[in-house]
């Protein structure tokens, strides 16, 4: 078995964010093009948004917010939640996070497991009215307001350690970086590692991806926004361009501060849009032919990481981010396909030995 410095002594669960590891992708990808991902399941709670919890949690400590005992309050697609749940847990702090009604129900277990209260809003109203509700509880309350979509600690944190971990592992290998691949949900990831991959090795070329049919960022048109406790940024209505899309953690019906950010550093080289079915039907094909078991956002940018190979020059290198395991979306229309019970080839092999036949 292969050595790995992740395998040392830690002195708490969030020391072992980050350093997720980068794995070839070995049959999907054409030939003569390199294909990788970064499996950011590999966070001890699953999902890049471990990253982006610490960088919220220090950050509110380092200010002053956040003070013993307190409570923090954020609005979330699930992941965020559970990470921040996670990260509440460890410190000692209160939780509640507040989830569309359209969000796969396994979330809402994994983050009350993890002692927060989950507070489940009309899905109609989207990712705007989760917002709202989050905003509604900090203010009443005098809670700490997590703000993931417009705070500038998510993409810092990112630039610090997402960005730096990819430049490190593909020079340490001795090969450069091509093209860059993306989407975004708070837009933290797109912004902070594309931030210092655009500094650090102006030849990468970064892709940004969107669903089809939420292609906010390709709308051109500017999200509105406004102030709330006494800082500016949040949503002020959900953007015209959004209809609901089944790439769960991907694209809230609103351009969030966070990517907006980025955008205006024109960081993208190109935007690729993805239908739903095309992301879930690449993640089903990631788990069956490379044992890589990954989220409907996960299958989205691989699916665009192999669009990108197929005009990419021979020898290319080409990164995807991988967002999160499918274990976040047994409930999902990602599963709707896998059946719980035997099916009849297999009912057909059960009945090749005695056992259980009587």
């Amino acid at each position: 078995m292969a050595s790995t410095d992740r395998c040392r002594v830690y002195e708490n669960i969030t020391e072992t964010i980050g350093q997720t590891p980068i794995v070839k992708v070995n049959k999907l990808a054409p030939e003569g093009v390199n294909l990788y991902v970064k499996l950011e399941y590999f966070n001890p709670l699953s999902s890049v948004k471990d990253r982006l919890a610490l960088a919220i949690i220090e950050d509110g400590e380092k200010r002053g917010e956040l003070k013993p005992g307190g409570t923090v309050v954020e609005a979330t697609s699930g992941n965020t939640g559970i990470a921040l749940a996670m990260l509440c847990a460890q410190r000692g702090y209160n939780f509640v996070a507040v989830m569309a009604a359209s969000f796969s129900v396994e979330r809402r277990k994994v983050m009350r497991a993890l002692g927060a209260k989950v507070l489940i809003t009309p899905a109609p109203l989207g990712g705007t009215g989760m917002v709202k509700k989050a905003e509604e509880l900090a203010e009443k309350n005098g809670w700490f307001l997590a703000r993931q979509f417009e705070t500038e600690a998510n993409a810092a944190f990112h630039k610090r350690t997402t960005g730096p971990e990819i430049l490190a592992a593909f020079e340490n290998k001795g090969v450069a970086l091509d093209y860059w691949v993306t989407g975004y949900g708070t837009g933290g990831t797109f912004a902070g590692a594309g931030e210092f991959l655009k500094e650090k090795s102006p030849k990468t070329k970064i892709i940004l991806s969107e669903p089809k049919g939420a292609a906010l960022v390709s709308s051109g048109i500017q999200q509105e926004r406004k102030e709330v406790m006494g800082k500016f940024g949040a949503p002020a209505s959900g953007h015209p361009s959004w209809k609901p899309h089944p790439i769960q953690g991907w694209t809230p019906n609103f351009i969030p501060k966070v990517c907006e950010d980025g955008l205006k550093q024109n960081l993208q080289n190109e935007v690729i849009l993805v239908e739903g079915k095309e992301a879930m039907e690449t993640s089903m094909k990631l788990a069956r032919l490379e044992g890589i078991f990954c989220g409907t956002s996960g299958g989205a940018t691989v699916w665009t990481a192999l669009e990108v190979c197929k005009k990419a020059p021979k020898g290319s290198t080409v990164l995807a981010m991988v967002p999160d395991t499918a274990e976040r979306y047994l409930s999902t229309p990602l599963f709707e396909s896998i059946e719980a019970e035997m099916n009849a080839e297999e009912k057909a092999l059960f009945a090749t030995t005695p056992l259980g036949q009587d």
